[in-house]
């Protein structure tokens, strides 16, 4: 359930964030609709493949310490990101999506998740370390991760798309909120993440 609720937790907070792939739903809801943007909501599972395996090459050639080193820094990025998000909550700037080329094709919207600095922080400073922790409780810990972010994601991603279709363009007051909750989220599991790295190394 740990792992579970962290995956959760990290995936939601993470598709609700305005980023470069969020802005492609929005454009291309408002240029082609959501039907038609819908199946972009996949592009994390197509991307994320070989970020994945280069991240968790690189992490299982590291020492324990060095593991444990990179979990606590990817709990101050986590904090970082939080903070970045409550300041945006604070002073809303104006949205870059319009501006936005809509994805053509589900390749194309992963292939822009690829090239987005996220997905390669995410894995190599949180979700990397966190899977190689739930390893040694078991590769079924792992897996309940891995299947509770990328379901979360690729559901969270889905409802974005869905609300932009349905309400046309989400208010600013509901960006707003949803900004906030992903700070509170960011900043949660950023606190557990470097709860865990010092209980890690404090412990027998």
């Amino acid at each position: 359930m740990e792992q579970v609720l962290f995956g959760v937790g990290l995936a939601f907070a993470s598709a609700v964030q305005p980023g470069t792939l969020q802005a492609y739903y929005l454009s291309g809801v408002a240029q082609h609709g959501w039907k038609r943007t819908l199946p972009a909501a996949l592009a994390p599972l197509l991307s994320d493949g070989p970020v994945a395996l280069l991240a968790l090459l690189v992490l299982t050639q590291l020492p324990e310490v060095a593991s444990r080193g990179l979990r606590a820094a990817g709990g101050v990025l986590l904090l970082v990101l939080a903070w970045s998000a409550y300041r945006r909550w604070q002073r809303p700037s104006p949205d870059a999506a319009s501006n936005a080329r809509p994805p053509r094709t589900l390749l194309e919207a992963a292939f822009v998740n690829l090239l987005n600095p996220g997905p390669w922080l995410g894995w190599t400073l949180v979700l990397g370390p966190a899977v190689l922790a739930a390893c040694r409780a078991g590769p079924a810990h792992a897996g309940a991760l891995l299947v509770a972010f990328y379901a979360t994601m690729v559901a969270t991603n889905a409802g974005v798309i869905l609300l932009f279709g349905t309400t046309r363009f989400l208010g600013s007051g509901a960006r707003r909120t949803l900004i906030l909750v992903s700070a509170l989220a960011l900043a949660a599991l950023g606190t557990y993440q470097l709860l865990a790295s010092v209980l890690a190394t404090t412990g027998p």
